[in-house]
C-alpha cells in the first residue's frame, strides 16, 4: 500500500469567534457524486471545541467549494460530558437519519480531560445537528472506567459494528501524565446500546509506545483494514495500520501503513487521526499533521 500526498486542504484563518485555531479530526460525508463535506472541530479563544465543516470536490480535495459560518454541534451544558469541546468521529445514515457519533470532553484537574462518546442526529435541514441525549452512548463501565471515544462505526446487515478508543490507565512519565489507550469493538442493534467485547483489538507495545487511537476501519470482501494513529515516546504521532478477517482479531502490519511525515512543512512533525473512504474512484486518506491538528489536515490518494 502507498499512500500519495495531494497536500494540505484547510486550517481555519481564525476570523470566525468559533474556530480561532484548529481543525482536528477530518470526518468525511459523501454529500453528492461531485462534493465531500469533511467535518472537523475547530477551538474558540478560550480553547473550548465545536464542529464545523469544509465542502470540497471530490474529484479533488483540494479544491474547496463552501466553508461553514457557523458551527454544526455546540457546546454541550455545563457539567455535561460535553462541555469542554465536541469533537466528530464518523457520520453514517440509518433508515434515512444521519448519525453523528462525536466525542464529547471534559477538562479535568489531575488528568487533562475525559472523553466519551456522545450521538448526535441530522435535521432535516441537513446542515445541523441535535443531541439524541443529555449523557453519553459509550460512558463508564467497571471494565473500563477512565475514557471511551473516537469510534467508527459500520452496519453490516441489522447490527452496527463500532471500533473504538479506550483508555486502560493514565501513568507519569518525566513528569507528564500521559494516558495509555487501546482499541475495542463492540457491536449494537440500535446504535444506541452498544455491547463491548472483552477483547482487545490492537494496542501499543507498552514498551516505547502508550497509545493507539482514532481508528478507521473499512471492509474490503472478507478483509478488514484499519487505520489509526499511533504515540510513543521516541517519536510523535504516527500512522498504523492493521488487517483481520473476522473484525474482531486484528494484525498488526504498520510497516504497510504507506504513509510517513514529510520532510517539512505542515505535516513534518507529526501525522494523525486518519480518515480513509472512497470516492470518484479513488481512495482518500485524510489526516491531521502538525501539533495535533493545529496545522489543519491534508488529504492522500491511495496510488495502484
Amino acid at each position: 500500500m502507498r499512500w500519495r500526498k495531494l497536500g494540505h486542504v484547510y486550517v481555519p484563518g481564525g476570523e470566525d469567534w468559533w474556530a480561532r485555531s484548529y481543525a482536528l479530526l477530518p470526518t468525511v460525508e459523501v454529500r453528492s457524486d461531485r462534493v465531500l463535506r469533511i467535518y472537523f472541530a475547530s477551538l474558540d479563544d478560550q480553547q473550548y471545541g465545536r464542529i464545523g465543516w469544509v465542502d470540497v470536490e471530490s474529484a479533488d480535495p483540494r479544491r474547496i467549494v463552501g466553508i461553514a459560518r457557523m458551527p454544526v454541534l455546540d457546546l454541550g451544558e455545563l457539567g455535561g460530558f460535553d462541555d469542554s469541546g465536541v469533537n466528530p468521529s464518523c457520520l453514517i445514515t440509518v433508515d434515512g437519519r444521519r448519525h453523528l457519533y462525536y466525542i464529547g470532553w471534559q477538562r479535568c484537574a489531575r488528568v487533562p480531560y475525559m472523553l466519551f462518546t456522545g450521538l448526535a442526529l441530522g435535521q432535516p435541514d441537513g446542515e445541523s445537528f441535535d443531541r439524541l441525549a443529555r449523557t453519553p452512548v459509550l460512558d463508564r463501565t467497571p471494565q473500563e472506567p477512565f475514557s471511551r471515544s473516537a469510534p467508527i462505526v459500520l452496519v453490516e446487515g441489522t447490527t452496527m459494528k463500532m471500533w473504538y478508543w479506550s483508555c486502560v490507565k493514565w501513568t507519569v512519565r518525566d513528569g507528564r501524565v500521559h494516558y495509555n489507550n487501546v482499541i475495542r469493538y463492540a457491536t449494537s442493534l440500535d446504535g444506541v446500546n452498544w455491547i463491548a467485547y472483552p477483547q482487545t483489538c490492537v494496542e501499543p507495545d507498552f514498551i516505547d509506545e502508550y497509545s493507539v487511537g482514532r481508528p478507521c476501519v473499512m471492509r474490503d470482501g472478507g478483509l478488514y483494514r484499519m487505520w489509526y494513529s499511533v504515540r510513543s515516546f521516541s517519536a510523535r504521532y504516527r500512522i498504523g495500520y492493521a488487517e483481520s478477517a473476522d473484525g474482531m482479531h486484528w494484525v498488526r502490519k504498520d510497516g504497510d501503513a504507506g504513509i510517513e511525515r514529510s520532510d517539512h512543512g505542515w505535516d513534518s512533525e507529526m501525522i494523525c487521526y486518519p480518515f480513509v473512504m472512497d470516492a470518484a474512484g479513488r481512495r482518500y486518506l485524510f489526516y491531521n499533521g502538525n501539533h495535533h491538528g493545529k496545522t489543519g489536515f491534508g488529504c492522500a490518494v491511495l496510488d495502484g
